[in-house]
């Protein structure tokens, strides 16, 4: 059971609503479903429930195990204090409120349509994840190998697509354009596209300018990124704030309108004030970040631009104005592969097509040296004994479930037309 499918049984109303009992041995009726916004915070917004009689509004959370209520740390997040109602699938253990009031729970599996668990079974079913997942450990290794080495480069080309574009609005401006796909990829997912319109809201002339002062930076980028708080309590908060305001006023530089950073399923050493943090300290350092890249050769070469950590402030902080143990908060050896793989790479490849260059050879050579990246695709095609060991693998095969398994290109994938060969 999949919590997604849970969801999708409460939004859609897939349950016997009449008679329902909790896990309590309450009686409960569904008075509204309440609100999937798929924010932080609780699953369901704005429900109403009418449980022994007794009218109840407020937010519903939802999961497979009543445990997971404990897993996920709820406990810990006051968002999860206005929760009037347990939904999951299995009840195996209470959950509290701080005033060790037990939260009510309905088991949905009490409540669910037999038709409707066989029509989802029949739909995970039918849908393999790759159409020759039977056969694809037994292509010839040697083919196998050229083509993952095909599709490696096929994935840089497409990521060139849109440096180009980038460069394009930089006036060629090479630094500036490495500067935004690093700070997109320091954003992660989550924040990556604030990051990056940040980075393009700052002129990089600017940038360069201010990068003789970390404060000055850190300002130049919280402020722009819009994460100075408003009323600002420790000392280098307000200065930061201050010098923010004075650059703003030198550079007239225009503020972006840009929605909040999210903290939400970050781990702290993710949290957005760091990566940002670690940002400036990287071009308070290093004074042309492009071109010491373009000029290494070797991984070791390249992490040892890239081995940075954030200011002295941040050794006691993970977020503006609160203390915490202290910790150098120093980019970690795996968030500098990602920089690799996602931006290094794909950077040095444009910019040797620009020169009309042939590096090839070196680009195998640095992506076979970093470790086979994981994530869920990735965990699917090692059950297939597939070999993965370095992130050339790990990007060829992502690049093949997108481009060719999930639109069904399997006359023009060569591991499909090798499998129709045997079977023809």
């Amino acid at each position: 059971m999949r919590e997604d499918f849970l969801h999708y049984i409460w939004n859609a109303k897939k349950i016997q609503a009449e008679n329902l009992i909790t896990a309590q041995n309450d009686t409960l009726r569904i008075l509204s479903f309440g609100q999937y916004l798929q924010q932080s915070g609780p699953d369901i917004f704005n429900a109403k429930i009418e449980l022994n009689n007794q009218i109840w509004a407020g937010n519903i959370e939802i999961h497979v195990k009543s445990s997971d209520w404990y897993i996920h740390k709820h406990e810990q997040n006051e968002n999860y204090d206005n929760v009037i109602l347990h939904v999951v699938w299995e009840h195996d253990v209470a959950v509290f409120r701080k005033d060790n009031t037990e939260i009510p729970v309905l088991e949905l599996k009490n409540y669910v349509d037999d038709m409707v668990l066989k029509n989802y079974e029949n739909l995970i079913v039918a849908k393999p994840f790759i159409y020759c997942e039977k056969d694809i450990a037994h292509v010839d290794t040697f083919i196998l190998e050229s083509y993952k080495e095909r599709l490696f480069i096929e994935r840089l080309q497409q990521k060139c697509e849109p440096i180009f574009e980038l460069l394009n609005q930089n006036n060629n401006d090479w630094e500036a354009t490495l500067f935004c796909l690093l700070a997109k990829n320091f954003g992660l997912n989550t924040n990556g596209t604030i990051f990056y319109k940040t980075a393009l809201s700052i002129p990089f002339l600017i940038l360069q300018k201010e990068a003789v002062d970390i404060g000055y930076l850190e300002a130049l980028l919280f402020g722009q990124a819009q994460m100075l708080p408003q009323t600002p309590h420790d000392l280098y908060t307000k200065e930061l704030q201050s010098w923010y305001e004075y650059l703003v006023l030198k550079y007239k530089i225009d503020k972006p309108i840009l929605p909040p950073v999210s903290y939400y399923k970050h781990r702290p050493d993710n949290f957005p004030t760091i990566r940002l943090a670690q940002l400036a300290m990287l071009y308070y350092k290093e004074r042309n970040v492009f071109s010491k890249l373009i000029e290494s050769k070797s991984i070791q070469e390249i992490k040892q631009v890239l081995s940075i950590q954030a200011s002295t402030y941040w050794d006691t902080h993970y977020t503006f104005d609160k203390q915490s143990l202290k910790k150098a908060k120093k980019l970690s050896a795996s968030f500098i592969d990602l920089l690799i793989i996602n931006t290094i790479i794909p950077l040095k490849f444009a910019f040797a097509t620009v020169q009309k260059q042939d590096i090839e050879t070196e680009i195998f050579s640095l992506i076979s040296t970093i470790p086979a990246e994981k994530n869920s695709i990735l965990d699917k095609f090692k059950a297939l004994n597939l070999d993965i060991k370095t992130a050339k693998d790990t990007q060829s095969l992502l690049h093949l479930k997108k481009n060719y398994c999930d639109l069904k290109k399997c006359l023009q994938c060569t591991i499909g037309l090798q499998v129709l060969k045997k079977i023809i």
